[in-house]
């Protein structure tokens, strides 16, 4: 697979495009993404389905855009798929020639199910989840994706998009008529005969914004879309809100972005119709969807579009990119699970712990790419914002926090404000504060030493393969859990 490559979706309402990067065989990286609201299919639901013509020029011109930024960013692979708007066109082909004789880009326009499939290939990969129904309302059609044990079980696409319907029904004040197409359609998920998750993965722009009504709604702390999760039962009345708002200023009050104003009410209408009528009971919001689904399709098309069991997409990106010394960062990780592991009967700290605190040992020093000094601050800021994938908002918390108190002291109750809904207690991030601590100490000169840990009473016994003073006077220095005492032993 071609190192760089663009993806470009063409949906009814919005035209959007990444371009990825790959670091290794798997890992791969966002280098731009770029959205255009084209809204291809404007006036096609109340001509016979046929595009317009001021419309199709919107769509062209944009496509020369995207490809102009492709090529800058010397992307080697293009792919184009086009959805809803254009595989229901009777005049679809008028498009589709200009672009291909033009600009030279052949747009494969996929049916309904394989869009719901891409969908569900990405949230799958890109969660950290594995039994869920993805979701994803666009302008022309709304896609489902059935996960169960980490496996795609069924796909399928239903005509209940935002423009369809506001053309065909709320621009004429039929609500109720709306509500009865929706819930009619619905029943073909129903026939299906196959178990309904309570979990929803949301995906499109109309579930994004009402993710980030609901995330301003509750001060979230933390500014990131993806994997953020909500109770359906809990934001009713928000969700409610959105659809009953009178005008504009309504919807700015509620968090509502400009962008989103012409179909925000239809798209929340859709959505929590589907909610009520599958009993659902926790949404999952996805920042992947259709694009990230075509690519993960093509990097992983010999592995069954998933990634290697204990692959991390997110962890191994950054360690290509910012690692200062991959023997080094091994190390870290193989000796804070040793010392997690002996420490185990005084901490009693779930495993997920053991995990994060591997992570956190092998990405400490990903900072030092920006700046040597304040490197845990800037490593802090790194993890926040760049484990996308594959990781809970809790547990890139956990991560960053731990990071960022790999000092002397351990943390206070004041060092955590700001993010405590998203932490653990004080005890916990003060057990993985110390036990970072002393990894990254015991390996200050990077020597990697062969240290066997033993636990005697609240004694935890360091025994260094030889004596050393950066150690000794560090660890000296070093304020530990209560209860805890540390004593050096050297076998020379």
């Amino acid at each position: 697979m071609a190192k760089t490559t663009t993806i470009i979706d063409i949906g009814s309402n919005s035209m959007r495009m990444v371009v990825l990067q790959k670091s290794s065989r798997f890992a791969f990286h966002l280098i731009n993404e770029t959205k255009s609201r084209v809204k291809i299919s404007e006036g096609c639901y109340e001509n016979g389905g046929n595009l317009q013509e001021t419309p199709m020029n919107r769509a062209f011109n944009s496509l020369k855009s995207f490809l102009n930024i492709s090529n800058s960013l010397k992307a080697k692979k293009v792919i184009c798929v086009a959805t809803s708007a254009l595989r229901d066109a009777p005049n679809s082909k008028v498009f589709l020639s200009k672009v291909k004789k033009e600009l030279g880009l052949n747009i494969k326009v996929i049916n309904g199910e394989k869009e719901a499939y891409y969908g569900g290939v990405a949230a799958l990969n890109l969660l950290h989840n594995d039994e869920f129904l993805t979701v994803d309302i666009g302008g022309g059609s709304t896609e489902f994706c059935f996960v169960k044990d980490g496996q795609i079980t069924k796909s399928i696409s239903l005509n209940i998009g935002t423009v369809r319907l506001k053309e065909l029904f709320f621009d004429k004040g039929s609500v109720k008529e709306a509500k009865e197409y929706i819930s009619s359609n619905l029943k073909k998920i129903f026939e299906l005969d196959i178990s309904i998750p309570f979990t929803v993965v949301g995906i499109g722009g109309s579930i994004r914004a009402i993710t980030k009504a609901i995330m301003k709604d509750s001060s979230y702390p933390l500014d990131v879309l993806h994997g953020y999760t909500y109770d359906v039962d809990s934001n009713k009345s928000l969700i409610n809100s959105i659809i009953n708002a009178k005008d504009i200023t309504e919807l700015k009050k509620l968090g509502i972005k400009k962008d989103r104003f012409d179909t925000i009410k239809e798209g929340t209408f859709i959505f929590n119709t589907i909610l009520e009528e599958l009993n659902t009971k926790k949404v999952i919001t996805s920042g992947v969807g259709v694009r990230e689904g075509v690519y993960l399709c093509d990097l992983l098309r010999n592995s069954s579009h998933k990634f290697p069991s204990n692959f991390n997409i997110s962890l191994r990106s950054l360690l290509d990119r910012f690692e200062t010394d991959g023997n080094q960062s091994a190390y870290f990780g193989n000796n804070a699970s040793k010392i997690f592991e002996v420490l185990k009967p005084i901490h009693n700290l779930d495993d997920k712990f053991r995990t994060l605190l591997v992570v956190a040992s092998k990405l400490h020093s990903i900072g030092t790419t920006l700046n040597f000094y304040k490197v845990n601050d800037n490593t802090f800021n790194f993890i926040l914002n760049g484990l996308n994938y594959d990781f809970l908002h809790t547990s890139r918390v956990i991560v960053a926090y731990t990071i960022k108190y790999s000092k002397k002291s351990l943390p206070t109750k004041k060092d955590l404000q700001g993010y405590e809904q998203l932490l653990p207690n004080l005890e916990t991030m003060q057990w993985m504060s110390f036990m970072i601590s002393l990894n990254l100490m015991i390996n200050q000169d990077y020597s990697k030493p062969k240290v066997e840990y033993i636990l005697e009473a609240n004694t935890l016994k360091i025994i260094l393969p030889c004596y050393s003073f950066l150690v000794e006077s560090s660890l000296d220095k070093l304020e530990v859990p209560k209860m805890l005492e540390l004593e050096i032993v050297c076998q020379k």
